[in-house]
């Protein structure tokens, strides 16, 4: 190989490597844009918490932990809310006695829309629209 053959060689080297340098150093860069605003983003997110935080705590202290509503004693009114949950979607008081099995006679009808209407009263029930009931959520 003769010694101009051989600079030749590695000044296409040299300058392989110089390219491949350079593309590396503009990726760099650019990666360091991109971080620089991810931790810009990631420090607003910060921020956004300790204030959501402080507001939360100032808010939990003005307002006093609500009570749960008590249940009335009658054990139909655990089957209610029972079909309630299983059915998770709004019933009327003829659903309610299919689903519980007590026949559609108006005394059943009646007796099963009256207590839904003291579980709205109480809370735990909510009225949608007349004789549409639903089930609070948390």
């Amino acid at each position: 190989m003769s010694i101009s053959r051989l600079f030749a060689r590695i000044t296409e080297r040299e300058a392989e490597l110089t390219g491949q340098a350079d593309t590396l150093r503009a990726e760099i860069d650019q990666l360091t844009a991109r971080l620089n605003d991810l931790e810009r983003d990631l420090e607003h997110v910060r921020i956004t918490r300790q204030t959501a935080t402080a507001l939360a705590d100032g808010l939990d202290q003005d307002a006093p932990p609500k009570p749960e509503p008590e249940l009335p004693e009658h054990p139909l009114y655990l089957q209610i809310l029972a079909v309630f949950h299983e059915k998770q979607q709004p019933l009327r008081a003829r659903d309610l006695c299919e689903a519980l099995d007590l026949g559609l006679l108006p005394k059943n009808v009646e007796d099963v829309r009256s207590k839904l209407k003291r579980l709205v009263a109480r809370g735990i029930l909510t009225e949608t629209e007349p004789g549409l009931f639903t089930q609070n959520r948390p």
